[in-house]
C-alpha cells in the first residue's frame, strides 16, 4: 500500500495538460504501474489499511529516500501533509495537481459515510442541457445515494439494463422496481447510473475506502437508520390527510388528499428534511433577543477560540543594501553603457511556437532601437509647437505575451523619452473579461495614446470600417506602432535626457483588486533603481548570466527580474512565453539545459507541466541552475510542486539547494525571497500549521489532526536594505503578536509610491504607520501593505499563508480560497471538473460573507457524477476546514471568464454570479447547514395573561382598540321606497311600471358595440318568461337551488329575477371553458352537486357541451340536473311572482373558490341584498341619470352584485363589459370609458394588469384615436386581497397621459362572510398609504416607517368602509380586541353580511364561528362575522364627510395563506415580490410550505439555460429580506402558476401539482 501510494505521487493525479500525455496514455501506464499492487487486493475490498489509519507517509515530502517508509510520523516525511491548489498568484492561472493528501480528504469523507447523508438529487428537466451526453446507464432523473452506496454493489438492479440505453421514464421505474423489492421509491433504487464490475485501477478503491458488500441498495425512505429522528410518513401509496390550514374551514376540496408519499417530489423532500435533521456544526447559542427588532443572532466568543500568547513582534530587518561602486546611476544608464561597450551582448533571445529560438536582441540593438523609438515618441508624433507627448506623459503598452523584444524596446524607449509606461494585456474582444476594468486604470492613469505592435494592431477587433473597436468602459486612444521601420534615426544632435534616479514615477504596473478594480501602481525611478539592487544583492546576479524567464515580462518577478534586473547586470535572458508552454511543457528545461542556464524564473504551474512532459526528454541537465526562482512560492501549496519537481529532477543535476521560492506583491515588490543555497548546508524547515489555528489567525503547530494541517515553507529573508513588520489584517495597523498571523508591511526604497491617480486608496496602503498594543505609532517611517498574510518565523525566515484578496472571513473565522480548492480538487474521482478552472468567493448575505465555489465541468461528467462530487466537495470542506459552503455550482466547459494568462478571473466570475449570467449547469447550495446566524425562532407568549389586562394595558399605554365605521345608514326620506325595496324583486316591478323605458343594462361586444340592452320593461318580461318555464318544466318547489350557467352578459340578469320570480334560490356559476373542459368541468359538477341544485338554466350552447362527449370524459353527464335551455322560451307569465314572507329569507348562493383552493358557498339573504344595495348606492350616489361601466366577471363576490343587483336597486344605467372581450381588443374598456364619458367605473386587477401590460406602449396610439379618461372620477377595483400597490399606481402613471386622474384609482374589499366591507366611493378622503416595518408586521406588530426605510412595505387603504359597516381588529387565537398598532383579524358586523356558509355537511359550529361570533371581553353584545384576513385599522390626519378623523382599514392578506414560520408570520405575496426582483427572467412567482420548508416556485421567461442563476438569487433575496431559508426552489414554464379568476395564485393548487409531480419543472433544486 505504501508503495502503491509513492508510485501515484510520482505518476501525478492531473492529466489536464495540453502536452502530448493523453489521458488514454495515462491510464495505460497507471495500469502498468499499478498491476503489481491490484493483485492483492483481489477482493474489492479496499485493501489500503495502512492509508486509512492515516499513516502512510506523505509521499512528496520524503527527502531521503533511505527513510523506511514505515519509520513513524517524523516531521520531515509523514506530516508534512501539504494541500496545493490550482492558483498561481497573479493571473490564477496554474493547472496542477493537488498533492493535499488526498487522503485527508479520503478520511474526512470516510468519517462522513458514517452519517450516512443522503442529498436528494435535483431534478432537471432533460431538454434543459443537452451539452452533457447522458450516459447510457443514467436513468432520468435519479435521486442520489448517500455516499456508502457509491459505486460498487449496483449490480443487481443494474445487470439487466445493459443494452437498452433509451426507454421511457416507466421502464426505468418498473425495471427499478423488480431490481429492488424493498424501496419505496423509484427514485432511490438507481442511484448511481454505472454499476463497475471490478475496480479497474486503484483510484476507485482509494475513492471508496469503505465498500459494503451489500448489494440491496439502502432504502431511502424506510426507516431503518437508527440514527434518523423518528418518521412520520405513511406506508407508501397511502392517501396523506391534506394538512389543517389555519382554521380548519369545512373544505370542500382538501387539496393533499391522495398524494402518495412514493411520489418522486416527496421522496425527495423526505431526504432533505433527514438530512436537516442533522445537528449543524456551530451550535445555535442562546441570545439576547429584543423583542421589537428581531436582529440577527450575534455569537458569543467560544472559551476555547486560540488567542495568541506571544510577545510584540519585533520589525524584522533585513541586511544593509550594499553600495557596489559601478552600480549605474538610473537603470537607463546601465542600458547606455551596455549598449556602447558590449554592443554584441546577447541582452534577450525569443522563441517561436515551437520553442524554437527566434530571434536575439544584443544589447547594441536594444540601444538603438529604445532610443529610435524615444525620438520618435517625443518628436515625430504631432508638429513641433505642439507635441502629442510630453515627458511625464503616461502610455499604454499593448504586446502579446510571445512578442517579448518589441516589448522590451518599447519599455527603454519610454523610459529614455521620460514618458510613463503602463503595460496592459492584449484586449482581444469587446468583452474580455475584466478588459472594462483595464478601462478604469487607462482613465484613472489619464492615457490617451498606446504603443502596439504592427502584428498586434492587425489582430485587435475592428470596427466595419477599419477603425480600431471603442472598447467597453476605455478612454478613447491614439495607436502607435512601433516596428523599426516606422521609427525615424534621431538627428546627430539629439541624445535622449539620462537624470540621476530621483522619485519622479519610472513605470505604472496594474493590480487587481479582490473587487476586480484594476488599479495602477506607480514605481519611482529611484524604487526602480533600488529594487533592481537589492535583487542583485539577494539574488548574487553576476555580470553575463544567462536566465531563462517563463513568466509574464509585463509584470511582477517577470518584469522586475527579466527586463530590469537583467539589463543592470547584462544578463541573457531566454523568453519562454505562455503558448510556447502550452504546446510544449518541457521548453523551459530545455532551455536551461541547451544555455546552461544559471538562473530560471518559473511559476509552479511550470513545475508541474515539465513534470508531466519529462519522460520523453532522458538527456536534459538542470546542472548549471545555481537558482530556480519559483515566483508563486509564497502559496501555501507550492511546498509539494517544489518537492515533487525535486523528485523527479535530481537525477538530472537538479541540486535541492536552488530551489528559491519568494514572497512579492505589486505595492511592495518584491518582499522576500530564499538566497541560493551553499551545496550540502542544512535545507531549511517547513512548518506544519494547524488549519483551525489559522482561522483563528493564530500560529499553532499541528500535532494532533494530521488532515487539518497545512505545511509551508518559507521564502528566505527580508529583502537587503528593507524593514519588515507584521500587523492586524482589518482596523488600525496593530503589530501582532509573534504566534499571530498578519499582514505583512515593509518600508524599502525599493516598493510601490500609490496607486496612480486615487489619492485615497493610496494612503490606506502606501503609507501605514504601524502602531503598538497600546494604539501610539512606533515611528515616523511609513510602511507599504504587501497584501500578504504570514508570519516571521525562527531564524528571522518569512512564511507566508495566504493572500488578502483570497481571504473569506466566515463568522469570524478567516479561511483561504487557495486551501478551499485546494480540498476541492482533492476529493476524487476528478473526472468531473477540470483542475485549473475553479473560483473560490465570498459573496456577502444577510450579515455574514458565504463561500462559493464555481467549477467548470467536463462534458463527458454525467449528471450523476456530478452530483456525487459536489456533495462530497460539501463534506471535504465541512470536515477539514470547519465551514460550510453556502452554493457549489458547475458550470459547461469553457464558459467561466478568463484571465489573458488562462486563469480564471474570480472578481469577474463573482459578478456574473450576483447578476444571475453564470449559467449553472449544476447547483447545490446548502444554506440550511452554513446560515448559522438567524434570529431565534419566535416563541408566541402563552395566553396566561388575561385579556381584560393586555386591554387595560393597551389604553394606559394610549393605544386606542382598533375598530372603525362606516357613515350611518340613515333613513332615506322617502319610506315607500324603503318599504317597496324591501326586495329587490318589487323594485324591478316597480321600475317596469313606474319607467318602463329605461334602460337599465347595455351588454359591449369586443368592437365596442352595443349588441344587447335591457330595459325596466324588458328585463321584467324575461325574468317572467324564466319563471314560467320554471314552473312548468323544472317541477320544482319553492326554495329549490337552480344553477346559473352563462357567459357574462343579459340573459344572466333575467334568469337571476326569473329564479326570484319562481320562489328559487339562483345559484350562479362560471361556465365551463369549451377549449378546456377537463380542467373546468369539474369545478362546475362540483358546483352543482354540492348546492344540490334541482335544475340548470343555461343557453343552447352551453346545453349542447354539457351533454357532448368531451364532457362525458370529465364528469359524468349522466347525473345532470333538469337543464334548461333559456334562448327562445314561449311569451308566458308565471301564474304568480313569489314574495318572500319575511327579508331573512334567502335571495342567492354566492360559490367562489378561495385561493387556498376551497370552494364555499354563503348564503345571501334578502334584508342583506337589499341593506348591500342600498350601502352602495348611498357610498357611491348612484341614482337614474347615472351611467357606471362594469368590466368584471359577475358570478361571485362584489362583481355580480355591480352587475346583476345594483341597478335594479338604484336605476342607473350599467354598461356592461365582459373581460374575456378584452383579450380580443384590448383597449375596448378604456375607449369606453372615453366614448360614454363615465364618471364611475369597475374593474378586476385581470382586467388593471392587461391594460398595463398590454397597452403600457400604446399611449400615444390611444390619444391619437381620441381616448381621453379625464372624465373618470373613480376606478375602483374590486378585490378579496390585499391592494396590488405597485399595479394601481403604474396603472395610474401609464393613462395619466390619457387624462387619467392620480386620484381617480382605488380599490374595494370584500370576502366571503360579506361580500362588499370598503369601497371608495365619490365622498370621503383619498386612499392613504402607509410604509410598515416587515420586521414588526412578522411579528403581528404595525410599526410605520418612513418611505424608503429598509425592509419597508408599502400597503394601501382598501377602499372607505362602506356605510353601516363596523369593523375592528382581533387577535384570532384570544378573540380580543387588539390596539391600534397590532395586525389581527378583521371582523366586520353590517345588515349585509351573509348569514351562513352553504354546506352539505351542514356544520352548523362552522358558520356559528364565522358569521355570529362575540369578542371575548370589550362588548360581548354584539355580534361579528370574522372575515379570515389580517388587517389593522390607523386614525389617519384626514377628515371625512362628518369632519371627523378618518379611520382608514388596512388588509394586509388572508389568515389562510399565511406562513408561519421559525414563529413568525409571513404573507406568501411578500416572499414572492423579493423573489420576482430577483432576476430579470423571472416572469411570476409563488410559494408555500411544506412541512415546514419553504418552496418557491418561479416562472421563467428567459432561456431555459438561465433557469439555474435563479436559484442561488431566489435564495440570496428570500434570506436577505425575510431572514428564512429556502427549501426548494423549483423553476418551472410560464404559465404554470394557476391564477383564479380574480387573478389571485393558486398557492394550494400549485402545492398539490408539485407533489404530485405534476408540474413538469424545468429544475427543481433541493437545497440543504
Amino acid at each position: 500500500g505504501h508503495q502503491a501510494a509513492l508510485w501515484l505521487a510520482v505518476l501525478p493525479l492531473d492529466l489536464k495538460v495540453v502536452g502530448d500525455i493523453t489521458q488514454k496514455g495515462y491510464e495505460k501506464k497507471r495500469v502498468k504501474l499499478l498491476a503489481p499492487f491490484l493483485s492483492q487486493t483481489p477482493s474489492g475490498d479496499s485493501g489500503l489499511q495502512s492509508n486509512q489509519q492515516g499513516s502512510s507517509p506523505s509521499v512528496n515530502a520524503v527527502q531521503d529516500p533511505a527513510v523506511e517508509p514505515a519509520a513513524g510520523p517524523s516531521t520531515s516525511t509523514s506530516s508534512g501533509r501539504c494541500r496545493r491548489s490550482h492558483r498561481s498568484g497573479g493571473a490564477r492561472d496554474d493547472r496542477y495537481r493537488s498533492d493535499i493528501h488526498t487522503e485527508a480528504v479520503q478520511a474526512a469523507l470516510a468519517k462522513h459515510k458514517e452519517q450516512k447523508m443522503a442529498l436528494p438529487m435535483p431534478t432537471k428537466r432533460r431538454s434543459a442541457y443537452v451539452q452533457s451526453p447522458v450516459d447510457n446507464c443514467t436513468p432520468p432523473d435519479t435521486s442520489s445515494a448517500s455516499e456508502d452506496e457509491s459505486s460498487l454493489h449496483h449490480q443487481a438492479s443494474m445487470s439487466e439494463v445493459p443494452g437498452q440505453s433509451l426507454q421511457s421514464p416507466d421502464s426505468w421505474i418498473n425495471r427499478s422496481l423488480q431490481g429492488s423489492s424493498t424501496s419505496s421509491s423509484a427514485s432511490s433504487t438507481l442511484s448511481h447510473g454505472e454499476g463497475k464490475a471490478q475496480p479497474s485501477a486503484l483510484a476507485d478503491v482509494l475513492a471508496h475506502a469503505r465498500i459494503e458488500n451489500s448489494i440491496i441498495p439502502p432504502d431511502v425512505t424506510s426507516s431503518a437508520a437508527q440514527e434518523r429522528a423518528p418518521r412520520v410518513d405513511l406506508p407508501p401509496n397511502a392517501p396523506v390527510r391534506g394538512m389543517s390550514r389555519g382554521q380548519s374551514r369545512s373544505s370542500m376540496m382538501d387539496t393533499a388528499d391522495g398524494v402518495p408519499v412514493s411520489s418522486r417530489v416527496s421522496t425527495k423532500i423526505q431526504q432533505l428534511l433527514n438530512t436537516l435533521k442533522r445537528p449543524k456544526r456551530p451550535p445555535l447559542r442562546e441570545f439576547f433577543m429584543d423583542d421589537s427588532e428581531e436582529i440577527v443572532e450575534v455569537p458569543q466568543p467560544d472559551p476555547n477560540t486560540p488567542k495568541p500568547e506571544g510577545r510584540q513582534i519585533i520589525p524584522v530587518k533585513g541586511e544593509p543594501l550594499g553600495v557596489v561602486s559601478n552600480w549605474p546611476p538610473a537603470l537607463q544608464a546601465a542600458l547606455a553603457r551596455w549598449g556602447a561597450t558590449q554592443a554584441k551582448s546577447p541582452a534577450l533571445t525569443t522563441l517561436d511556437i515551437t520553442g524554437k529560438p527566434l530571434y536575439t536582441l544584443t544589447y547594441g540593438k536594444l540601444w538603438t532601437r529604445s532610443v529610435k523609438l524615444a525620438y520618435t515618441l517625443l518628436n515625430k508624433l504631432g508638429t513641433k509647437a505642439e507635441p502629442v507627448l510630453k515627458p511625464g506623459d503616461r502610455v499604454a503598452l499593448v504586446y502579446p505575451n510571445s512578442d517579448p523584444g518589441m516589448f522590451w524596446v518599447a519599455f527603454y524607449g519610454c523610459l529614455l523619452a521620460e514618458v510613463i509606461p503602463v503595460p496592459i494585456e492584449v484586449p482581444l474582444s469587446r468583452k474580455d473579461a475584466g478588459s472594462q476594468q483595464i478601462g478604469f486604470l487607462l482613465g484613472s492613469c489619464g492615457v490617451g495614446l498606446a504603443l502596439t505592435s504592427e502584428v498586434c494592431l492587425k489582430g485587435l477587433p475592428k470596427t466595419p470600417n477599419g477603425e480600431i473597436l471603442q472598447f467597453k468602459g476605455w478612454p478613447r486612444l491614439k495607436w502607435v506602432v512601433t516596428d523599426s521601420k516606422y521609427l525615424t534615426k534621431p538627428s546627430k544632435d539629439w541624445q535622449p535626457h539620462i537624470p540621476t534616479a530621483n522619485n519622479d514615477i519610472a513605470y505604472i504596473e496594474y493590480k487587481a483588486s479582490k473587487e476586480g478594480t484594476v488599479m495602477g501602481v506607480a514605481v519611482s525611478k529611484v524604487a526602480m533603481l533600488t529594487h533592481c539592487q537589492a535583487l542583485t544583492q539577494a539574488c548574487n546576479y553576476s555580470e553575463g548570466e544567462t536566465l531563462v524567464n517563463v513568466l509574464d515580462f509585463k509584470k511582477d518577478m517577470g518584469l522586475w527580474h527579466g527586463v530590469l534586473t537583467s539589463v543592470m547586470n547584462r544578463i541573457h535572458t531566454v523568453s519562454v512565453p505562455y503558448a510556447v508552454m502550452k504546446a510544449c511543457p518541457m521548453s523551459w528545461v530545455q532551455r536551461v539545459h541547451l544555455h546552461k542556464a544559471r538562473v530560471a524564473l518559473v511559476k509552479c504551474r511550470d513545475l508541474h507541466w515539465a513534470m508531466m512532459a519529462h519522460r520523453e526528454q532522458r538527456d536534459v541537465s538542470l546542472a548549471s541552475l545555481r537558482m530556480l526562482i519559483v515566483a508563486d512560492g509564497a502559496n501555501p501549496w507550492s511546498v509539494s510542486s517544489c518537492d515533487a519537481f525535486l523528485n523527479v529532477f535530481q537525477i538530472h543535476g537538479l541540486k535541492p539547494e536552488v530551489i528559491c521560492p519568494c514572497a512579492t506583491s505589486p505595492e511592495a515588490m518584491t518582499v522576500a525571497i530564499r538566497r541560493p543555497g551553499v551545496p550540502g548546508a542544512p535545507l531549511p524547515a517547513r512548518a506544519i500549521l494547524s488549519m483551525a489555528g489559522l482561522s483563528h489567525g493564530v500560529i499553532r503547530v499541528n500535532t494532533e489532526d494530521k488532515n487539518s494541517a497545512l505545511t509551508v515553507q518559507d521564502v528566505g529573508h527580508v529583502m537587503p536594505g528593507a524593514l519588515m513588520c507584521i500587523v492586524k489584517p482589518d482596523g488600525p495597523p496593530q503589530l501582532c503578536k509573534t504566534d499571530e498571523i498578519g499582514e505583512i508591511v515593509v518600508n524599502s526604497r525599493a516598493g510601490g509610491t500609490m496607486y496612480y491617480g486615487l489619492p485615497g486608496v493610496t494612503k490606506n496602503t502606501f503609507e501605514v504607520i504601524p502602531v503598538n498594543s497600546s494604539g501610539a505609532p512606533i515611528g515616523e517611517i511609513p510602511f507599504v501593505r504587501s497584501g500578504l498574510l504570514g508570519f516571521v518565523g525562527p531564524g528571522s525566515l518569512v512564511f507566508v499563508v495566504g493572500k488578502i484578496e483570497g481571504l473569506l472571513m466566515v463568522s469570524g473565522r478567516r479561511h483561504n480560497a487557495d486551501d478551499l480548492v485546494a480540498t476541492a480538487l482533492a476529493v476524487e474521482p476528478v473526472k468531473t471538473v477540470y483542475r485549473g478552472r475553479i473560483a473560490v468567493f465570498s459573496v456577502t448575505v444577510f450579515y455574514d460573507e458565504r463561500i462559493v465555489i464555481v467549477a467548470e465541468q467536463r462534458p463527458e461528467a454525467s449528471e450523476e457524477d456530478s452530483f456525487q462530487w459536489m456533495s462530497r466537495v460539501l463534506q471535504a470542506i465541512d470536515s477539514i476546514h470547519q465551514v460550510g459552503l453556502y452554493c457549489l455550482a458547475l458550470v459547461p466547459a469553457n464558459t467561466l471568464p478568463k484571465t489573458p494568462l488562462g486563469g480564471i478571473h474570480v472578481s469577474e466570475t463573482k459578478q456574473h454570479f450576483l447578476e444571475g449570467n453564470l449559467h449553472p449547469c449544476n447547483i447545490l447550495m446548502c444554506p440550511h447547514t452554513c446560515v448559522t446566524n438567524l434570529p431565534k425562532p419566535r416563541q408566541k407568549q402563552p395566553v396566561g395573561v388575561g385579556p381584560a389586562s393586555i386591554m387595560v394595558g393597551n389604553l394606559v399605554a394610549g393605544k386606542r382598540i382598533a375598530q372603525a365605521a362606516g357613515r350611518d345608514l340613515g333613513l332615506i326620506e322617502d319610506q315607500d321606497l324603503v318599504r317597496k325595496h324591501q326586495f329587490l324583486t318589487e323594485a324591478l316591478q316597480w321600475r317596469a311600471q313606474t319607467d318602463p323605458d329605461h334602460t337599465l343594462f347595455v351588454l359591449l361586444n369586443a368592437k365596442g358595440t352595443a349588441v344587447c340592452a335591457a330595459t325596466c320593461v324588458q328585463l321584467h318580461k324575461r325574468a317572467e318568461k324564466i319563471a314560467a318555464a320554471l314552473s312548468e318544466r323544472g317541477s320544482l318547489n319553492t326554495g329549490d337551488n337552480v344553477v346559473l350557467l352563462y357567459p357574462p352578459g343579459i340573459d344572466l340578469i333575467a334568469s337571476f329575477y326569473g329564479c326570484l320570480y319562481a320562489g328559487c334560490v339562483p345559484v350562479t356559476v362560471r361556465p365551463p371553458h369549451p377549449q378546456n373542459l377537463t380542467a373546468t368541468l369539474p369545478t362546475v359538477r362540483m358546483i352543482i352537486d354540492v348546492s344540490k341544485a334541482a335544475c340548470i338554466l343555461t343557453t343552447q350552447n352551453l346545453m349542447k357541451i354539457l351533454r357532448s362527449k368531451e364532457a362525458a370524459a370529465a364528469v359524468n353527464i349522466k347525473t345532470w340536473p333538469t337543464i334548461i335551455d333559456t334562448d327562445d322560451l314561449p311569451r308566458k307569465r308565471p301564474p304568480q311572482i313569489y314574495k318572500p314572507p319575511t327579508a331573512e329569507m334567502l335571495a342567492y348562493l354566492d360559490f367562489s373558490v378561495s385561493t387556498t383552493g376551497m370552494l364555499t358557498g354563503v348564503k345571501i339573504s334578502h334584508a342583506a341584498v337589499s341593506a348591500l344595495c342600498r350601502s352602495i348606492k348611498l357610498q357611491c350616489e348612484l341614482y337614474s341619470s347615472r351611467q357606471i361601466a362594469i368590466c368584471l366577471d359577475p358570478y361571485c363576490g362584489l362583481g355580480f352584485v355591480l352587475w346583476c343587483l345594483c341597478s335594479v336597486y338604484s336605476g342607473h344605467q350599467s354598461i356592461l363589459i365582459p373581460p374575456m372581450e378584452l383579450e380580443t381588443s384590448l383597449p375596448l374598456w378604456l375607449s369606453t370609458l372615453s366614448q360614454y364619458r363615465i364618471r364611475d367605473t369597475f374593474c378586476s386587477y385581470s382586467v388593471m394588469e392587461l391594460c398595463t401590460k398590454g397597452l403600457g406602449t400604446q399611449t400615444e396610439a390611444l390619444k391619437l384615436r381620441g381616448v381621453n379618461l379625464s372624465c373618470v372620477r373613480s376606478c375602483v377595483v374590486v378585490a378579496e386581497e390585499r391592494p396590488r400597490l405597485a399595479l394601481t399606481q403604474s396603472f395610474s402613471k401609464l393613462f395619466k397621459d390619457l387624462g387619467l386622474s392620480p386620484r381617480a384609482v382605488s380599490t374595494a374589499f370584500g370576502s366571503r362572510v360579506n361580500l362588499a366591507i370598503c369601497l371608495q366611493g365619490t365622498t370621503g378622503p383619498d386612499p392613504s398609504i402607509v410604509y410598515v416595518d416587515m420586521k414588526s408586521l412578522r411579528h403581528d406588530r404595525v410599526r410605520l416607517v418612513e418611505r424608503g426605510a429598509p425592509q419597508s412595505l408599502p400597503l394601501m387603504e382598501s377602499g372607505t368602509i362602506l356605510p353601516g359597516v363596523r369593523v375592528i381588529i382581533v387577535n384570532p387565537e384570544t378573540r380580543g380586541p387588539l390596539g391600534d398598532s397590532h395586525l389581527g383579524e378583521v371582523w366586520v358586523n353590517s345588515p349585509h353580511s351573509a348569514s351562513g356558509y352553504y354546506t352539505i355537511y351542514g356544520e352548523e359550529s362552522l358558520q356559528a364561528d364565522h358569521f355570529n361570533t362575540r369578542l371575548s371581553f370589550g362588548d360581548p353584545q354584539t355580534l361579528w362575522a370574522r372575515t379570515g384576513y389580517l388587517g389593522f385599522v390607523r386614525r389617519t390626519e384626514l377628515l371625512d364627510a362628518s369632519g371627523d378623523r378618518h379611520d382608514a382599514l388596512f388588509v394586509v392578506g388572508s389568515l389562510d395563506e399565511t406562513l408561519e414560520l421559525r414563529g413568525l408570520r409571513y404573507h406568501p405575496i411578500d416572499i414572492e415580490t423579493s423573489v420576482s426582483r430577483a432576476h430579470r427572467s423571472i416572469a411570476e412567482s409563488a410559494v408555500f410550505t411544506w412541512t415546514n420548508l419553504l418552496v418557491v416556485v418561479s416562472e421563467l421567461c428567459g432561456s431555459e439555460q438561465d433557469a439555474l442563476d435563479l436559484v442561488p438569487l431566489v435564495t440570496n433575496v428570500v434570506l436577505e429580506e425575510h431572514h428564512l431559508v429556502v427549501g426548494v426552489v423549483v423553476i418551472v414554464d410560464p404559465g404554470v402558476i394557476p391564477i383564479n379568476s380574480r387573478g389571485e395564485k393558486q398557492r394550494m393548487h400549485l402545492r398539490d401539482s408539485f407533489l404530485a409531480d405534476q408540474l413538469d419543472p424545468i429544475y427543481v433544486a433541493y437545497n440543504m
